[in-house]
């Protein structure tokens, strides 16, 4: 017990009290674990991931703001169904509620598609879609209440022929309109396929600024692993991101991880093992980035077939090379197997997203988990992961007690706060199944729920060009707690996001604000109230409150 002195004052968390040597680690500090009430089918929200082989990965959602309400809408891959866009109608603070409303595309471009990513490419007043498929990629361009056309001709953007699951964005200095990064999975037109026959992946610049990005001739990344999850990462803080790719080692003829240096001028060029880069060979399926320990180096949770990976820039290695070790272990993240039901056999995790569930000012990590199809060697009753960090830099799984131990096959998902109450909810598409829809309810007491800590919801406003910050770092200081987010475009797996980005604030009242813009310049600080939704307009003196308006 005396060993867990020092962590007594952390934001005043009660201490659990117990007979010396009769408390679990796990059991070393009380969370505030946030109960997470299903409400998919009450909310409207049908929909499943449906198809054969070439389906078993992908199986996304892009969650953003298509009419202007701020209020996250989503849009939903369905596989061989098509897909499927639903408005959110959810009331301030009460129950989930969303409508569905009509695609006005063809039957053709609405199936066979994997993943969906929200990017504002154009840089107008809508947010565009770019959709992920088994053959040609689109672009869809936002308009006006929430309509989407097809302008892969309009962008001079070649869609091309490939199995394409997984998707990054970022906009290169001096660049009106983003870099797409697109990662390929196997190349189905090859002898022999699918073994030792990955596609090349893509990365695609604007050609020129003008009215309209023109895309042209993409730049191919050779060797291509079969890539699941591509992020485009400030892992050195140069304020040039490098191309991180998570490949899937079933395919492999001699592949590993990948890190592309992309520079600003010159061909993308993969960081070796002579420069520090260390072979990491797993059945990599999803990325998140988040800097837990606030040294301004990133790490990256990797999830895989058995295993999710903490890497972790080495301290001891020579300058500022990316050289990574595995930390998954020592912060108990590791998620090898179920945590709860009687099968013990590994676990096959997909989408990984960092976030603070009930807003403790502490990082959390959600992992989507199910079983590939029906592989015998690998669980079938595979839960998702709900791991709160704990005040001694450790995570715990509360998924059972969260409520989110479902049985079923999760593939990509969304953490975000749909109906504007301070509380992250969470959405996750399943394969062959319906998607899952929780919504946070904050702690369950013996009265019935009380939300969890302070909280604060920030928007950024860049400018014309890249107006949602994309490449941004958002840094929130309350008292001695210094918390950070980098915005970005890719990652997770299948799926992505845009809108407020959440953080939680613990006990504190206020917060100092800073943010580092894409270009490298930063803001003065912003003092905010906790409990409240803020935009911050770039040059601007003072941070604007937005508030949500009460729908009949």
């Amino acid at each position: 017990m005396r060993n867990l002195s020092k962590f007594l004052t952390v934001w005043s968390l009660p201490f659990l009290v117990a007979t010396a040597g009769s408390v679990r680690a796990e059991e070393a500090f009380v969370f505030d674990v946030p109960s997470m009430s299903e409400e998919a089918e009450s909310a409207g929200l049908e929909h499943s991931y449906e198809g054969p082989w070439e389906y078993f990965v992908g199986g996304g959602v892009a969650s953003f703001d298509c009419n202007g309400d701020r209020m996250p809408d989503l849009f939903m891959a369905a596989g061989t169904a098509p897909s499927q866009l639903f408005l959110n109608r959810s009331k301030v603070g009460g129950a989930l509620q969303f409508e569905k409303r009509a695609l006005e595309l063809s039957q053709r471009d609405q199936s066979k598609v994997l993943g969906v990513y929200p990017v504002n490419i154009d840089n107008d007043a809508y947010t565009d879609l770019v959709l992920l498929r088994l053959g040609e990629n689109i672009i869809l361009k936002g308009g006006a209440d929430c309509r989407f056309t097809k302008s892969n001709r309009e962008f001079s953007f070649d869609g091309g022929r490939a199995w394409s699951t997984a998707f990054a964005a970022t906009w290169e200095k001096a660049s009106s309109y983003p870099t797409l990064a697109f990662g390929n999975y196997v190349d189905r037109s090859a002898p022999g396929s699918p073994w030792g026959t990955c596609e090349a992946n893509v990365l695609a610049r604007p050609q020129k600024s003008g009215e309209m990005p023109n895309y042209g001739e993409p730049f191919t990344l050779q060797p291509g692993h079969c890539a699941l999850s591509v992020l485009f990462t400030d892992w050195n803080r140069s304020g040039t991101p490098a191309l991180r790719v998570t490949n899937d080692r079933q395919y492999y003829r001699g592949g590993q991880e990948q890190l592309w240096r992309i520079p600003q001028q010159g061909s993308p060029r993969q960081y070796s093992r002579n420069q520090g880069w260390k072979p990491l060979r797993i059945w990599g399926m999803g990325i998140a980035e988040a800097d837990l320990d606030q040294d301004g180096h990133p790490e990256y949770a990797l999830s895989s077939m058995g295993d999710t990976m903490l890497q972790t820039l080495d301290p001891e290695a020579e300058g500022e090379r990316p050289t990574y070790r595995d930390d998954a272990y020592a912060k108990q993240m590791t998620a090898h197997r179920p945590y709860t039901g009687t099968d013990l056999k590994p676990s096959t995790g997909w989408h990984t997203q960092f976030a603070d569930f009930n807003n403790d000012a502490r990082t959390d990590l959600f992992i989507a988990k199910g079983n590939v199809e029906a592989m015998p060697d690998f669980a079938a009753f595979d839960p998702d992961n709900l791991l709160m960090g704990g005040a001694d830099g450790k995570f715990y799984e509360q998924g059972e007690k969260a409520g989110i131990a479902l049985d079923r096959r999760g593939r990509g998902a969304a953490v975000v706060d749909f109906n504007a109450d301070g509380m992250l909810d969470l959405v996750v598409v399943n394969r062959k199944g319906p998607a899952s829809l929780f919504r946070n309810r904050g702690t369950r007491t013996e009265w019935g729920y009380r939300p969890m800590g302070n909280w604060v919801g920030i928007e950024l406003k860049n400018g014309l060009v890249n107006s949602a910050g994309i490449g941004a770092k958002i840094t929130v200081k309350t008292g001695n707690v210094t918390q950070s987010r980098t915005i970005q475009i890719g990652g997770g797996h299948a799926s992505g996001q845009l809108g407020f980005v959440h953080f939680g604030l613990g006990v504190a009242e206020r917060a100092k604000i800073r943010v580092q813009w894409p270009d490298g310049d930063w803001s003065h600080e912003y003092r905010v109230f906790a409990n409240n939704f803020v935009q911050i307009p770039r040059g601007k003196a003072d941070a604007l409150y937005w508030y949500p308006a009460p729908k009949e």
